[in-house]
């Protein structure tokens, strides 16, 4: 009897202890990541981080939510269109991984005033990639959609949308930028405030803009990209706020917004091989929508909304994965190789078991999720398909994503990118075409080659994690 209470005391003892650094997260709790316990470390990251990405998830979902009652051509458009600014996201989280990584190692190091000229120099940078694509998306928006293989019906929809994502990418790429540099600081908490300000101010002007309630205009999936990018907006401006009121372990002085030409050109040089990464992995992303088009707008619209809900299950999985980015590179900055790889290993295990637990759900009841959006049969039925299909591989998935921030964290930006390349280029394009084209799996063929793809990935990460190469490696 004596034993059966002292293990519920230890039982409890331990849910309370969860609960207190669960509380500490979400209020920001500072400590040093390289000496505390890899438990509580991993925890007071990954809590803030996961809702974060949870909020982000939010923006893709609320979008296609309310567009769906505007019609399947305005859903179709919104999947061009995402199809095409995930090229700016490519370059976004580019950047945010270099910074993220750049900061990570010098708040390692004790170098706070180092990480602060850093990220300036980031944010300015993040300005200038912002320019082509302003200009793209005033002058040729339509163009965008055309070349995407949209049909009249959808440009007519969905130019207005186009031209205002990619017009307003700038604080697409600010608010993932600024996050990246609070993420490498150890301010996960201020991250995922930013985004919850920005999803708020969304969730609120979607249906008003899209609908014309109230006294706002009825601008209908044009309206959808208008509260997205003022939402967004909002966001931005409380990041600065933070900034300049010296909230965080990131306060930028004026004396900090000097341009830097060297500084620019190491994060360029950092940032290089985040872009590429991304490019390559949503340019294989893009053709795949590209071929699912050919199978008409009811498999686009179903494979958009299909996805759309994927990603809302991933994001938050990628906030487990962003803890141990910034775990490696406060490590490796303190010189505590071993650790880094400690943390890796005990994050991809949590990921792991959140993500099969996700995985079920959309394995077994993957259709009342999909009619939550929409109750078209056809396109029901080929959302319910890509769910399923891509759901297979969430385990892995788990794995592979905390094994390529591990490396971004690193500033080792360069080896995924070259696993992105073979897996995605070399492997996954060749697949889905030959699995729908050749072999007459359909769009069907497309949702397959997504998950043999991904675990491919894992497994090609997995192997070069293990070399060891990343610890090595200098920013």
């Amino acid at each position: 009897m004596f034993y059966l209470k002292e293990k519920q005391s230890l039982l409890q003892g331990k849910i309370q202890s969860y609960w207190r650094n669960i509380i500490d997260a979400l209020k920001g709790l500072e400590i040093d990541y390289t000496n505390a316990n890899l438990n509580q470390a991993i925890l007071l990251l990954s809590v803030p981080m996961v809702l974060e990405m949870a909020m982000e998830s939010v923006f893709v979902l609320v979008d296609v939510f309310w567009v769906a009652r505007v019609g399947t051509n305005a859903v179709a458009a919104v999947g061009l269109t995402d199809a095409a600014i995930s090229l700016i996201y490519a370059v976004s989280h580019g950047l945010a991984m270099a910074i993220s990584a750049v900061v990570a190692r010098r708040i390692g190091e004790k170098d706070k005033e180092g990480a602060a000229r850093n990220a300036a120099q980031a944010i300015w940078l993040g300005i200038f990639a912002s320019i082509p694509t302003f200009l793209i998306g005033i002058f040729i928006p339509e163009k965008i959609l055309m070349l995407m293989g949209a049909s009249p019906e959808v440009i007519a929809v969905g130019s207005g949308f186009a031209a205002w994502l990619l017009g307003g990418n700038v604080v697409i790429i600010l608010l993932f930028l600024n996050n990246g540099i609070f993420r490498g600081a150890g301010d996960a908490t201020i991250a995922m405030r930013a985004l919850w300000i920005a999803n708020g101010c969304n969730i609120i002007l979607d249906p008003c803009l899209i609908f014309g309630i109230g006294p706002f205009p009825e601008l209908g999936v044009t309206g959808a990209a208008v509260a997205t990018t003022f939402g967004r907006g909002i966001g931005v401006a409380y990041q600065f706020y933070v900034f300049w009121r010296g909230k965080s372990r990131i306060h930028l002085h004026m004396q900090y917004w000097v341009l830097d030409v060297k500084m620019i050109w190491n994060l360029i040089k950092v940032s290089i091989g985040g872009i590429l990464q991304l490019l390559i992995a949503t340019s294989s992303w893009i053709i795949l929508m590209r071929i699912v088009a050919d199978f008409g707008s009811n498999a686009l619209a179903g494979y958009t909304i299909a996805i759309r809900i994927i990603i809302f299950s991933i994001l938050p999985a990628w906030g487990i994965a962003n803890a141990a980015a910034t775990l490696v590179g406060q490590n490796l900055g303190a010189r505590n190789p071993d650790r880094a790889e400690s943390a890796v290993w005990r994050t991809g295990l949590y990921n792991c078991i959140f993500l099969v637990a996700i995985g079920f759900v959309f394995i077994f009841l993957p259709k009342p999720i999909v009619q939550f959006f929409t109750v078209e049969p056809p396109v029901v039925a080929y959302a319910t398909d890509a769910l399923r299909y891509i759901s297979y591989g969430y385990a892995f998935y788990a794995y592979g994503m905390v094994l390529v921030q591990a490396f971004n964290g690193a500033g080792d930006t360069y080896t995924p990118t070259w696993i992105n390349f073979f897996c995605y280029w070399l492997f996954q394009i060749p697949l889905a075409y030959g699995l729908a084209k050749w072999l007459n799996f359909n769009a069907q063929g497309v949702f397959l080659s997504i998950t043999i793809a991904e675990i491919a990935l894992t497994l090609v990460s997995y192997f070069m994690f293990k070399q060891g190469r990343w610890k090595l490696k200098k920013v």
